[in-house]
């Protein structure tokens, strides 16, 4: 017998508060958890018993998100969340039975991550020079370290001035899972670094206490929001008109990397992926621009061609 009748919603709040407190999970994993259970309860009715609630019913539900045109990521999403509170409701005695514990999720497209050429990398790192929209030398510093280094937007953002190396040219990041690497900056993102910094100083001498190394115009913490703008004034019509992501000098990174010869595990430990699998999509961008050459290039060249090529890849 289940211990006591929970409602879907007392349910789901100590669901949350367990996420949060014992697995010590993010606060953006919580808000994503919290976001799509909400939406089970606006369905359901956040006072239904757990044991009315049947795998037809979950079902049912899932099967409106996808009539809605739902991303197939966020069916997914929704999907691991709804099992995660049974499972943490079965594990509890909540329930004398698990209706989730037979959902499965949907598949989804294999996406190549979008990235940038060599030149189009140029051109954005080029934009501050030529265009100085907001802080010349930081921005010019900020592309080419994410560039030179692969890291996440929040491994910059988070990136401190005691984590580099003496002589600039590494440094020490925390990426996910408390995981710590150390990331590479080449010559032009090291010069561009130390001369931003040099600016930095002189023009925040008060500030000694802000650790961050890349900081905004009142010297305080550049955040992951305030990078994503910089990159996107530089990428809009005011720049290079192409717009782009602070992503997409990671994947810019990882691309060049693998197709200029890398070592596909190499590159995996650059970027902190926890599985090579992951890294090796990257491999298919390679195969992608090989096929896509080839079509330009050979008179019997096709899309039919370029299509079974990667899809088969």
């Amino acid at each position: 017998m289940p211990k006591k009748e929970h409602t879907l919603k007392t349910a789901t709040e100590e669901f949350l508060v367990y996420q949060e407190g014992v697995r010590n999970l993010s606060l953006n994993t919580i808000i994503g958890y919290r976001n799509d259970l909400k939406k089970l309860w606006e369905f359901l009715g956040p006072e239904t018993s757990l044991s009315a609630i049947s795998k037809d019913d979950l079902r049912f539900y899932i099967g409106e998100l996808s009539k809605n045109k739902a991303a197939a990521s966020s069916i997914n999403r929704f999907i691991v969340s709804v099992r995660g509170l049974f499972a943490y409701c079965r594990r509890f005695e909540y329930i004398n039975s698990d209706p989730a514990v037979e959902l499965g999720t949907v598949k989804q497209p294999k996406l190549l991550p979008r990235f940038m050429t060599g030149t189009e990398i140029d051109s954005m790192c080029s934009q501050p020079e030529k265009k100085p929209l907001l802080w010349e030398s930081r921005d010019k510093a900020l592309f080419e370290t994410l560039y030179s280094s692969g890291c996440r937007v929040a491994e910059i953002a988070s990136l401190k001035l005691e984590d580099l190396s003496s002589n600039y040219k590494s440094a020490l990041v925390t990426g996910k899972g408390g995981k710590e690497r150390r990331v590479f900056f080449g010559n032009e993102a090291r010069v561009s670094l130390i001369e931003y910094l040099k600016e930095r100083k002189a023009k925040f001498p008060q500030k000694t206490g802000v650790k961050e190394v890349f900081v905004n115009q009142k010297g305080l913490p550049l955040t992951t929001r305030g990078i994503r703008y910089i990159v996107e004034r530089y990428s809009g019509i005011e720049g290079t008109n192409k717009p782009v992501s602070p992503h997409s000098f990671r994947h810019s990174f990882a691309t060049a990397m693998i197709g200029n010869g890398a070592d596909v595990r190499i590159v995996q430990e650059m970027l902190g992926h926890s599985s090579i699998s992951t890294t090796q999509r990257y491999t298919h961008i390679t195969t992608a621009q090989l096929v896509e050459t080839y079509n330009k290039s050979h008179p019997h060249g096709s899309s039919e061609i370029e299509s079974k090529e990667v899809k088969n890849e």
